[in-house]
């Protein structure tokens, strides 16, 4: 299926919608440090070893948009993410990446979309010989319905795409045959944009990248219906103090977030927990707790039941960092993103739905097994040729995959 022409010097040029949050700017240090020093970054990616065809995974370039007119070193050291000894040493290489100012909002959506095709143009020029990937990493939007369209010129007249920034984002990848990663809860996969990605044989992958509390609650509902242990409640706690936490403290904004973790559940099990109770026992509460930082905290309480319907219960504390859990699944996302396009993939790809609380496409894999077994069938599908010298990608199977 895939065959590969590229040489091993290539690089990845990854293009951050929101390129100065915490996860973009996280993400900006990762790349850098890993030029440098990839012993620091490289192992925790899942990457690593798969794709030789798209060059060394250490060879990620980041550029991008961001309204912070700050530069990224001043980002970084306000946001305290990373200890300062590890980025200050590459301050000049961060500060010196091209992030661009976002496109203005009071501009059209067309005007906005032309000189975002414009600028990926120039930085695709810089930088001839690398395969770029664009990543969505906006704040959570308010959930408000997307402008229905049969096209994307006819998408682009509508006024009300000045209300979806992800959108303009999207469309002026897809003009520019770059492939998408939306790691946000905000929609892009309206009709019009799926079809001219799959015409054009640009993935798009998404939505809503899961870290932490979800990542584990798929892992232990699927351990759960492997048994057969009835899931009676699952209770999700989940505080967080950077901008994310901040941003969902808007009821209309953390409604598309909440619902991705809240059905994820009940599509596992197949069933909706608190059925016989007469409403849902399966409750997401997410609250903004400024000490926390980026350091995420997530309680969960779930009780099952065995056989003769007698109780039991499971306790989980997670004390995570938000940005470090995501970043190395970004740069992941991006180096899929860019085999697939060197496959001819197009469309939406549901095979990575390990990656995400809301997968994109037909019947995702909903079980930790399955996801893990349609990532690795997807590798295979994907393996690229060797340049130089013949080589295939490792075969690499993940952990726990048939």
């Amino acid at each position: 299926m895939c065959s590969d022409r590229a040489t091993h010097d290539r690089s990845l040029l990854l293009l951050a919608a929101g390129a100065k949050g915490a996860i973009g700017s996280t993400i900006a240090a990762a790349a850098v440090m890993m030029a440098h020093d990839p012993d620091r970054v490289l192992p925790g990616m899942m990457s690593g070893s798969l794709f030789p065809g798209l060059g060394q995974a250490r060879a990620i370039k980041v550029a991008g948009w961001d309204p912070a007119p700050e530069p990224l070193g001043e980002i970084l050291n306000r946001q305290g993410i990373l200890p300062e000894h590890l980025w200050r040493p590459h301050l000049s290489d961060l500060d010196s990446l091209p992030i661009l100012p976002a496109p203005d909002a009071s501009d059209s959506p067309a005007r906005q979309v032309e000189q975002l095709v414009d600028q990926i143009r120039r930085l695709r020029s810089q930088d001839p010989g690398a395969r770029a990937v664009m990543v969505n990493l906006l704040p959570a939007s308010k959930s408000i319905e997307c402008p229905e369209a049969a096209s994307l010129a006819e998408l682009l007249g509508s006024a009300a795409l000045g209300e979806f920034p992800d959108l303009i984002y999207t469309i002026a990848a897809v003009r520019c045959g770059v492939p998408v990663v939306n790691f946000t809860p905000n929609c892009i996969e309206l009709p019009a944009v799926v079809a001219a990605a799959r015409e054009r044989s640009i993935p798009l992958i998404g939505r809503d990248g899961k870290t932490g509390q979800t990542y584990l609650k798929v892992v232990l509902a699927s351990a759960l219906k492997a048994r057969h242990l009835e899931v009676d409640g699952w209770y999700s706690l989940n505080i967080l103090g950077n901008a994310d936490g901040a941003n969902l403290m808007d009821p209309e904004r953390a409604a598309g977030k909440l619902a991705n973790k809240t059905d994820l559940l009940t599509d596992i099990l197949g069933y909706s927990p608190g059925e016989h109770y007469g409403s849902p026992t399966h409750r997401v509460h997410i609250d903004y707790y400024p000490p926390r930082g980026d350091a995420k905290e997530a309680w969960d309480v779930i009780d099952f039941k065995g056989i003769f319907g007698l109780p039991m219960s499971l306790r989980v504390n997670l004390v995570g960092r938000d940005s470090i859990l995501a970043a190395p699944m970004v740069l992941d996302l991006a180096r899929w993103a860019a085999a697939l396009k060197l496959s001819g993939r197009g469309g939406l790809v549901p095979e990575l739905a390990f990656f995400f609380k809301k997968p994109l496409g037909d019947n995702p894999p909903l079980t930790f097994q399955d996801q893990l077994t349609a990532m690795d069938l997807l590798a295979e599908n994907c393996h690229l040729a060797g340049a130089a010298d013949g080589r295939q990608h490792s075969g690499r199977k993940w952990p726990g995959a048939r």
